[in-house]
């Protein structure tokens, strides 16, 4: 792959958006190969966590607008189609936690890619910008999803229209994100984190992914029905079985992701 790297290291795929000299804007090929890798991770069992982020000092600044104007490029009407959307769904649905490691700027789709994960991390120094207002365009990759879930309406509109730059520091005190690293130790207290989640019962992580995305949609009472069917599910793995003899016997579990 030319515009990301892969690796699988400790039981988690490590995803490093590889177009520096760009911050990392997305072309074509880095998108299909996103996508690639994405399902990839999918595939794989051994594979029971994803730590997405970018090389150099962005981790991603959205669309390469380049590309748009290049009468032989892809054109925005296949751009959400074939790139951005096919992403984010493969993100949303993953079976698997994604740790989005934001090691710098966040900007536009970027920005948005980074929300659709399960976890958001960020370097001190790193930021969140919804840039799409500035050249007349709308939040896409999920944004109009994700932001106002997740720092409510008029944060998420004021974003959206203004498309204020927002340090990690703030995005953390909103909600927008989970936590902040400063700079010297963000790589390894990142990794450090998908690895832990990696350890975990993946079974019982993903179907709590699955209970929070339904929660969006459903009555209370729908809820309670979902978490008592999928609690059922987590029952009857072997993790739980695991983590139960584990308590009983005053040890550390062993999961296997089964």
């Amino acid at each position: 792959m030319a515009s990301i790297t892969f690796t699988v290291e400790q039981r988690v795929a490590r995803i490093t958006l590889e177009r520096p000299s760009k911050l990392n804007a997305f072309n074509r090929e880095m998108a299909l190969e996103l996508q690639e890798a994405l399902d990839e991770c999918a595939a794989r069992p051994s594979i029971r966590a994803v730590y997405l982020t970018g090389a150099g000092k962005g981790f991603s600044a959205g669309q390469d607008l380049s590309e748009v104007v290049d009468p032989h490029g892809p054109g925005m009407d296949r751009i959400l189609k074939e790139h951005y959307n096919p992403i984010v769904r493969r993100i949303f649905r993953l079976a698997k936690p994604v740790v989005a490691a934001v090691n710098g700027v966040a900007a536009g789709a970027g920005a948005n890619l980074a929300l659709c994960c399960d976890v958001v991390v960020a370097a001190a120094s790193a930021s969140f910008v919804q840039a799409f207002s500035k050249i007349g365009l709308i939040p896409d990759s999920g944004g109009t999803y994700f932001l106002p879930r997740l720092i409510g309406w008029q944060r998420a509109s004021a974003l959206a229209m203004l498309g204020d730059k927002v340090p990690a520091a703030e995005a953390e005190r909103m909600g927008m994100i989970y936590k902040v690293f400063a700079d010297d130790v963000f790589a390894e207290a990142s990794w450090a984190l998908a690895v832990q989640l990696g350890d975990m019962p993946t079974r019982g992580l993903a179907l709590t992914k699955e209970a929070l995305q339904q929660s969006f949609h459903q009555t209370f009472e729908e809820q309670l029905h979902l978490e008592d069917i999928l609690q059922q599910q987590a029952a009857g793995t072997e993790d739980y079985r695991e983590g139960v003899q584990a308590f009983l016997e005053k040890r550390t579990p062993v999961f296997k992701g089964q």
